[in-house]
């Protein structure tokens, strides 16, 4: 793109001090106001103070006419600038005449520089100098009495341009440090300091009107942070975002930018294409992994990324790049949270298709779109069934079966879960009171809460009342978390289930491994239960690492006076391994797939016809160290 020479003299301006474009725009107009609305009003001064018509119709044209190259095909900044300042820099010299170098006259220069002030550019400021200095010195000397009033100014017409340039100059500093000020607070985000929507889309804007050179833009999210601000309160979650800009600042280049959009929501604009971005992107998912210390407690922040460049952006508009950056980071959310999703195609109707889903959800619950199912847990060395989890399943009126892995995190997001969670709640106690009933004997129920339960005061509750409305014996309920709950605050969280575990209900860890194992936080948690992901029991018997490993976790837990479970057991190969490594109990298609009350085994309680179990000694497991898997 060609640049004119007073665009190239405000660009000298660093970057980030310029004014955005729709400001400049706004301010460019009044300005333009302003000097169009002088001429006139001096033209009528000078008939007034007795000039003749001649000069009364020049004065209006000479104070007008740099407006005219407002009119050029292409004028930047700097030519519209420069044309305004100019009209009104002649209409202040054009008073002084008109005044016969009355010294209240003078003070319009002033007035002008105030107004000049508002492009924030030092070239107006550089044009109102010299007019200055060249009127008063140049025209002062030929014509003395015409600019200077008083006899100091006949005498050293030069001395006093220097002068009144000296007051010019004091003014021009004034106004743009104060100017400077205003912008800091309009362009930067208050709490963090850091650049706010406004100055991420002029940047971006810039960058993307440089020719065939790529721009992207990461747009963060950060996962759950409504619970911090609930369970620790809004100035612990200020801090933390304040902390957590911080980080981001030092994962970019010196080049790039990170804003803080508002809420929880950051924003990186990069100057490279989406490798860059990308490498970006992940190191800061890598930075974040590591707590971060708020009054004196660990607190580890999880973020969702979308990432978008400008091939993405036909028109190359910054509003386009962020919101497509912006879908990318909710298909991130869908998909598990805690990753990086590139922008693609066909993401702004996935986009909608969410948006309609999650107005959906609002009334699932009432409208009885909701039906839980039931998969049995089975004690491995009798083969009987002990106990049921209840897996929650939506029958969309339009779209039909909609799995879990799709609404449940639209559910968290949208906060419909603590109202879904307690009406699964309230069923699946219902339904194992009515099963014991049946079967003469004690039968479990697991339900699992979800962080945003668990951060939920009311949460024991709705516990209680589930077990009182059901006559359920609170030990026969099993509440699963997973260990994600555990990283938004270690001692809420244990409050919370220690709280739980008070009613005499049991506590398991779901998805043991595949989050954030920890010896020290499951040395804390008051658990009862370990459920192996199955991830780990489905490599069980082709002879990987994964046997090692979960033989670990089983004595792991067996030091620590907790039950097992395996999850995900389909195959007799793998029945036969976890026999042999003495786990308790077992879930999987290989017993029975998750299933609505009525189409159980009447009373779903009989004997499950189990593979014999090979028995054998089993593996050593000294000297083994366990290890937290990646998310999945």
């Amino acid at each position: 793109m060609h640049l004119t020479l007073p665009d190239r003299l405000a660009a000298l301006l660093p970057e980030g001090r310029r004014l955005p474009d729709e400001v400049w725009r706004r301010r460019h107009r009044v300005l333009v106001w302003v000097a169009a609305v002088q001429g006139p009003v001096l033209g009528v001064l000078a008939l007034a103070t007795g000039w003749s018509p001649l000069v009364a119709l020049f004065v209006p044209l000479a104070v007008l006419y740099p407006l005219a190259f407002l009119a050029l095909p292409g004028a930047g900044r700097g030519v519209r600038s420069a044309a305004t300042s100019a009209s009104l820099l002649a209409a202040s010299v054009a008073l002084v005449h008109l005044l016969d170098g009355l010294t209240e006259a003078h003070f319009h220069f002033f007035v002008v520089v105030g107004l000049v002030a508002l492009y924030q550019s030092w070239l107006p400021f550089g044009l109102a100098l010299l007019v200055v200095l060249t009127h008063h010195g140049l025209a002062g000397t030929l014509f003395p009495h015409a600019v200077f009033g008083h006899a100091a100014g006949h005498h050293s017409p030069w001395t006093w341009a220097v002068i009144h340039g000296g007051f010019v100059l004091a003014a021009s500093l004034t106004h743009l440090a104060a100017w400077r000020l205003n912008e800091q607070q309009g362009l930067r985000d208050q709490l963090t300091g850091l650049a706010n929507l406004t100055q991420v889309i002029e940047r971006a804007g810039r960058l993307l009107r440089r020719d065939d050179r790529p721009v992207s833009v990461l747009l963060l999210d950060l996962d759950d942070f409504r619970d911090v601000n609930d369970s620790r309160g809004h100035a612990v979650g200020d801090r933390l975002l304040v902390a957590v800009g911080r980080r981001l600042r030092g994962c970019v280049r010196p080049g790039d930018e990170v804003a803080r959009l508002g809420g929880d929501e950051f924003a990186l604009l990069v100057d490279g294409g989406p490798d860059v971005a990308r490498a970006v992107g992940e190191r800061i998912l890598r930075t974040l992994a590591d707590p971060i210390a708020v009054d004196g407690r660990a607190l580890v922040v999880h973020v969702s990324i979308g990432l978008a460049d400008s091939t993405s952006v036909p028109d190359r508009a910054a509003d386009t790049l962020l919101r497509n950056a912006d879908l990318a980071m909710y298909i991130a959310k869908a998909r598990g949270k805690n990753r990086l999703v590139l922008y693609a195609d066909g993401m702004a109707q996935a986009a909608q298709e969410k948006i309609v889903l999650l107005e959906d959800l609002a009334g699932a619950t009432s409208a009885g779109q909701f039906e839980v199912h039931y998969q049995p847990t089975i004690d491995l060395s009798s083969g009987t069934t002990t106990g049921y989890e209840a897996l929650l399943r939506w029958h969309h009126p339009t779209r039909g079966l909609v799995l879990p892995a799709e609404f449940i995190p639209l559910a968290e997001e949208g906060g419909h879960i603590v109202e879904i969670g307690r009406w699964v709640l309230v069923e699946a106690a219902r339904q194992a009171a009515a099963w014991s009933a049946q079967a003469g004997r004690p039968i479990g129920m697991a339900v699992n809460l979800s962080p945003r339960q668990l951060a939920d005061d009311d949460v024991v509750a709705t516990v209680r009342a589930a077990l009182d409305g059901s006559g359920l014996p609170a030990r026969q309920l099993t509440l699963e978390v997973t260990e994600g709950v555990l990283m938004h605050d270690v001692d809420q969280v244990v409050g919370q289930l220690l709280a739980l575990r008070a009613l005499g209900v049991r506590i398991a860890i779901d998805d043991f491994g595949t989050g954030y194992s920890s010896l020290s936080y499951l040395r804390r948690l008051p658990a009862d239960i370990v459920k192996i992901d199955r991830s780990f029991v489905q490599d069980l018997g082709s002879g990987g690492r994964s046997t090692t490993l979960v033989a670990s976790i089983i004595e792991l837990a067996r030091s620590l006076n907790l039950d097992v479970v395996a999850e995900g057991v389909e195959t007799p190969e793998q029945q036969a391994v976890l026999g042999r490594l003495a786990c308790s109990h077992v879930q999987g298609y290989l017993f029975g797939r998750p299933q609505p009350a009525d189409a159980q085994t009447p009373p779903g309680l009989g004997p499950v016809a189990a593979v014999p179990i090979p028995r054998g000694p089993l593996p050593a497991c000294t000297d083994v160290q366990v290890r937290a898997a990646p998310q999945p």
